[in-house]
């Protein structure tokens, strides 16, 4: 509920306005002086004015002396802070008419009888002065009401409004009031969120149900701080900030008076709102002048502001051109909390007629960089890791930000890597940016890399090849080096390495398999463990007469060593037939190597290594040693050998 005061007693219709912009006086008397404010003329009578008003007194003074007898003098008055509606309740006062005053037009009248000279020296105690200060103070004791006062502060009554203290006392108010918690006082705005807890009613079987009263969060003073011109609210956010507000709350409120006045923008946050504090769309240089603003007064905390939130102001400055410091502390802040950000919100557009990429690729190099800096103490704590589960099982999560990164980093090299005007140079520095270590698997530098290969077929051998060392080979999943193996844009050395470091996988899962199927032939603890439990020191509680006890023990004994059985066998089948499929993968790896070309010299000595040398070296190896006598599982190990 605003606040209201009603001065004087007569009724307000002894103030009539006639036309043309003309306010007469209806008394008995005829008008014995014109007040001229502005556009409109004020018909009234000398001794009201004269003996509340110490200015009047002398304006209506210097004016009579010059005029005719039996003529109303004239007075100017265009300077009166507020125009002709705080006139009108000026002048209202010293008639003792009705008037009513509100948080809106309190600060006008405030003004205009401090100029007017309405104060105790001259018209006595209960003075407008006196009248208006009073219910000033009643003002500042509601949200509500001090923010419209504060907002009437603008345009000419602007600068009396600071010598009298009335914009900073509306500040200190407001800005009270946001720092504490909103539940300790009986404030409109409580009153607003319960009220509209209250309206929020439940319809069932014809019922109303009333909702539960609700109380405001910390957010509750964004929107209406938000329609505060700029001057202002920076003036508010700056005693908040001094008052001991968290800086979460601070970058929050900016960030709902930025997405309110910045076209640019909301074009990229989905938000709904309009331009200026008045609904008006900002030109070009308002909205930039708002944007350095804004970004000078944000807190520089870690994480105080979402990074996509800083991402789209950078985006906004660098189409609106804003100073340097400005962008270089937005990509400062961004930076530091690189591991949150979107892939979309990086794809900053390059603007100007001297750029020749797409993309502002140098802006994300430096952000990486920032990011990299920030961080550095986390990498020196694990400069080898040898493990790669620990970026995402590790228990103190401080490799998992350059892991999201890594994977932010390759997709953006991904989406870059079309631009044919990103030099091979730069494509470089930003994926070196990125530790080793901090990739799990190299599927995602691959991809860039190979979009890169096509869409730069200029490239040179020595440069593909310089390249493709950003990757690791060993690293790639087996459909990345399924589709490398094939891929023709890749250097022969690359193609090698991936068959190599893929035959190495594929000998060890081999092994592997035919260590458990000795183990299952053999007998061994280790098999037998895992394909039949021990029976040893078991106790039946269950068991019947001791004279019965040997027959049952019998009949356990052979269904267990059935059970077992069966279970070997099954399991050397399974073995059999994953041996059968890694020939054939083998087979296949084989024939793709031949088809690529024919190996000579050194590689025939590589091919050797990874038993890719011919038949006729095995069959003279075996003529050479007499094979001893070998288990089953030894047998099916040198079959493979030989046919791989």
């Amino acid at each position: 509920m605003a606040i209201t005061k009603v001065l004087g007693s007569k009724p307000a219709d002894c103030f009539q306005f006639q036309d043309p912009n003309s306010w007469t006086c209806m008394t008995e008397l005829v008008s014995d002086v014109v007040v001229e404010v502005g556009d409109f003329s004020f018909h009234l009578h000398k001794f009201p004015l004269m003996s509340r008003s110490g200015t009047l007194q002398k304006l209506i003074s210097e004016a009579a002396a010059g005029a005719d007898d039996g003529e109303p003098c004239s007075v100017e008055l265009h300077d009166v802070p507020g125009g002709a509606a705080a006139f009108e309740l000026a002048a209202r006062f010293c008639y003792d008419v009705r008037a009513e005053l509100d948080a809106g037009n309190v600060v006008a009248l405030r003004c205009a009888a401090e100029h007017l000279g309405m104060t105790e020296d001259h018209g006595g105690e209960g003075n407008l002065v006196e009248q208006a200060e009073a219910f000033l103070r009643d003002v500042l004791g509601s949200w509500d009401d001090a923010l419209r006062a504060l907002r009437s502060c603008d345009g000419a009554l602007l600068p009396l409004a600071e010598e009298l203290l009335v914009v900073p006392r509306c500040i200190d108010a407001l800005a009270s009031k946001a720092c504490a918690d909103p539940t300790l006082f009986g404030w409109p705005m409580v009153e607003y969120y319960t009220a509209r807890g209250l309206e929020e009613t439940v319809m069932w079987n014809g019922i109303a149900t009333a909702g539960k009263p609700r109380s405001p969060g910390p957010d509750w003073w964004y929107k209406q701080a938000s329609s505060l011109k700029l001057p202002v609210y920076k003036r508010l956010i700056t005693a908040m900030r001094s008052k001991g507000m968290s800086p979460e709350n601070i970058a929050g409120s900016l960030t709902h008076y930025a997405k309110r006045h910045l076209s640019g923008l909301t074009r990229h946050s989905g938000y709904v709102g309009g331009g200026g504090a008045s609904g008006t769309v900002l030109s070009d240089v308002e909205q930039r002048a708002l944007l350095e603003e804004i970004v000078a007064l944000l807190p520089v905390e870690r994480g105080v502001a979402t990074t996509r939130f800083l991402l789209g102001l950078l985006r906004t400055a660098t189409i609106l051109n804003a100073g340097a410091a400005c962008r270089d502390a937005l990509e400062r802040m961004a930076g530091n909390q690189l591991e949150e950000a979107a892939l979309e919100d990086l794809l900053i557009p390059n603007t100007g007629y001297a750029v020749e990429t797409l993309y502002d690729v140098d802006c994300v190099q430096r952000m990486l960089e920032q990011f990299v800096a920030a961080n550095t103490s986390a990498f020196a704590a694990s400069p080898e890791i040898t493990d790669e589960a620990q970026l995402v099982d590790g228990p103190s999560g401080e490799l998992m930000p350059i892991s999201t990164v890594a994977k932010l980093v390759d997709g953006y090299l991904a989406e870059v890597a079309t631009d044919t005007n990103v030099k091979l140079s730069k494509f470089q520095s930003i994926a070196e940016l990125v530790p080793d270590y901090a990739r799990a698997i190299d599927d995602g530098i691959y991809r860039a890399i190979d979009i890169y290969l096509k869409a730069h077929s200029w490239l040179t051998a020595s440069e593909r090849e310089q390249l493709c060392r950003l990757m690791n080979c060993q690293k790639l999943s087996l459909e990345a080096c399924t589709h490398a193996a094939q891929n023709e844009r890749l250097p022969l050395r690359v193609v090698v390495q991936v068959l190599f470091f893929e035959q190495l996988r594929l000998r060890t899962t081999v092994a592997g398999w035919f260590f458990v199927a000795d183990n299952v032939d053999q007998g061994s603890p280790i098999a037998a463990g895992r394909y039949a439990p021990e029976r040893s020191g078991e106790l039946d509680f269950g068991a019947g007469p001791p004279e019965e006890e040997d027959g049952d023990d019998d009949d356990d004994e052979a269904r267990n060593n059935v059970r077992s059985s069966s279970s070997a066998t099954m399991s050397v089948d399974d073995i059999r037939q994953r041996v059968v499929e890694l020939e054939e993968e083998c087979s296949s790896m084989r024939e793709e190597i031949h088809r690529i070309g024919k190996p000579k010299g050194a590689l025939n000595r590589l091919f050797r290594k990874l038993g890719l040398g011919g038949r006729s070296a095995a069959r003279r190896q075996q003529q050479q040693s007499p094979p001893p006598p070998t288990s089953s599982g030894d047998e099916r190990r040198k079959s493979m050998s030989l046919e791989c």
